[in-house]
């Protein structure tokens, strides 16, 4: 066996160590883009010098294999090493929400690997065929596979949408299999009261709400966590459902028009929840009107004699709920109509204000929340469970017992500082009442960020508004990533905020490492708000 051989055989062992890392974080990146080549594309036209390095390392492997060059085999191969630690570092610092090894994953994991190895496979047999004789013809064939191997392996994000277009039949099939038994399940239970609950913010508090107020009267299921999508409520219905059940609460997320029409084709909510409207997922719903016909698309599918409860503080939801039959509506506020709030006092202990019903009954409820913000999404909750017949007064005792939800204005004690944690938000009337509400406190407030994302062309926009939002309100800005930070610091300066306390860290670690070491007098209180997803 000749030197040339050994190299490239030692070339193909590598250059599959490294397809392997590049192929598991390009996977990771996949899931989660929501498995959606669409989503997928853009992402990779913003991040693609992420996985530059392989462009310069396919090319010299490519290279080295076609011409046989041992100097530039070895070269290449020092540098498919460092690729290969790259992207091993790659895997590690995610670290958020880690890749999930799901039936699905595993399944395109086999279509990948049959088109990264099959492809460069049948290359060089065929060439073993048709092309030179004798040991040369063993060399090229190596040769090739090695080359179209580190082709493969450069183009995996590709590769991936590839095997996710191929399996897409197989997916489809699976997951209407899925969905069958799930409406199988629910219609096996025609006394459950499914109350569908969506907005582009608010709703998932509202779920958690609502649980809270209700759980004592009633046997209660919600999707847990953020299973907001159609196979998440599948997953919830199938897994969970029991016929003991009185009432189920399904969170709804869109990202897309259509998504919310989905959801409800399986759940066929009888009650909906339509919790605020604004401008969120902007990159995938590119204006507010695809918005806004999304969230509304839970009023369509609710039956004749459904209930629609709409936020009437919203413009968006006020002005379209015009379209809808007055009986069919229930309004909730903070202060102008149906079920309302109003004389909200708010303090650094919580929340009290004094809850309305349309007939002029009322109550005065206390509760942990910090925020006026929150308020509204507590009323909304309450307005539902006064509708299922629980008596106001039934609600004082689950209104105090109402939790912040985790990582929305949640409060723990750190040794000398405050930790509000606001990481989960991520639209504009969130982030800007989340730094109101930490100007409320005495003593040195810090805000630590990475802005806001998925804007579409309007992000910079919202996030310089955030940095004038935050110069009113704190007495240091800690940006975190490159994302938004120059139209933070932008808005922030603009506003009059000293540049000496308005300071940049690549990592959430090293910002909040500065935030412990602040020297100036009084308690510290740390926000976080908003927290990027890993592919950020």
């Amino acid at each position: 066996m000749n030197l040339n051989l050994i190299l490239i055989i030692i070339g193909m062992v590598l250059e599959a160590f490294l397809w392997w890392y590049v192929c598991r974080y390009n996977m990771h990146m996949f899931q989660l883009n929501t498995y959606r080549n669409g989503e997928m594309k853009p992402w990779l036209k913003q991040n693609w010098k992420r996985q530059g390095v392989l462009i310069l390392q396919g090319l010299l492997v490519i290279l080295g294999g076609l011409l046989r060059n041992p100097v530039l085999l070895v070269i290449s191969y020092l540098l498919t090493g460092f690729s290969i630690y790259y992207f091993h570092f790659l895997k590690r610092y995610l670290k958020k929400k880690k890749l999930v090894f799901t039936m699905r994953v595993k399944r395109m994991l086999v279509t990948d690997t049959i088109l990264s190895f099959g492809i460069p496979l049948i290359l060089a047999i065929l060439c073993m065929v048709f092309l030179s004789q004798g040991s040369v013809r063993l060399s090229l064939a190596f040769g090739i596979f090695l080359a179209v191997q580190a082709l493969l392996t450069s183009l995996q994000a590709r590769i991936i949408m590839l095997s996710n277009t191929i399996n897409h039949p197989i997916e489809q099939g699976i997951n209407q299999h899925y969905i069958n038994d799930a409406k199988r399940i629910l219609a096996e239970n025609p006394d459950l009261t499914v109350i569908g609950i969506t907005g582009s913010y608010g709703k998932t508090s509202v779920k958690f709400y609502l649980n809270t107020l209700l759980r004592d009267h009633f046997n209660v299921l919600m999707t847990p966590g953020n299973y907001n999508t159609p196979m998440g409520v599948v997953k919830t219905v199938r897994s969970s459902l029991k016929p003991t059940h009185e009432i189920f609460l399904c969170e709804m997320g869109a990202r897309h028009v259509g998504d919310i029409k989905e959801i409800c084709d399986i759940a066929h909510p009888d009650l909906g929840v339509i919790t605020a409207i604004g401008p969120q997922h902007l990159d995938t719903f590119f204006n507010m009107d695809n918005i806004v016909k999304t969230k509304f698309e839970l009023a369509d599918a609710l039956p004749e004699n459904g209930k629609i409860f709409l936020n009437m503080d919203n413009d968006y939801i006020r002005k379209n709920s015009e379209k809808y039959r007055p009986e069919q509506i229930v309004g909730y506020s903070t202060g102008k109509s149906g079920y309302r709030a109003e004389d909200i006092q708010v303090s650094r202990q919580g929340t009290g204000f004094t809850f309305y019903t349309p007939d002029g009954q009322s109550c005065r409820y206390q509760m942990r929340l910090i925020g006026a913000h929150n308020v509204i999404n507590v009323v909304g909750a309450l307005a539902v469970a006064h509708e299922l017949g629980m008596t106001l007064e039934e609600l004082r005792v689950p209104v105090r017992r109402i939790q912040p939800v985790e990582h929305r204005m949640q409060m723990r004690e750190n040794g000398l500082a405050t930790i509000i944690d606001d990481a989960y938000n991520s639209n504009p009337v969130g982030s800007k009442a989340a730094v109101e509400t930490l100007k409320l406190f005495d003593g040195v407030r810090i805000l630590v960020t990475p802005g806001m994302i998925e804007l579409g062309d309007r992000q910079e926009e919202f996030n310089y508004k955030f940095g004038t939002y935050a110069a009113d309100c704190c007495d240091y800005i800690l940006t975190v990533g490159h994302a938004n930070r120059e139209a933070i610091r932008k808005g922030a300066s603009d506003a009059g905020f000293p540049e000496k306390k308005l300071l940049s860290f690549t990592l959430l670690e090293e910002a909040m490492k500065f935030a412990y070491q602040i020297k100036d007098r009084g308690h510290k209180y740390i926000l976080l708000e908003n927290d990027l997803p890993d592919q950020y």
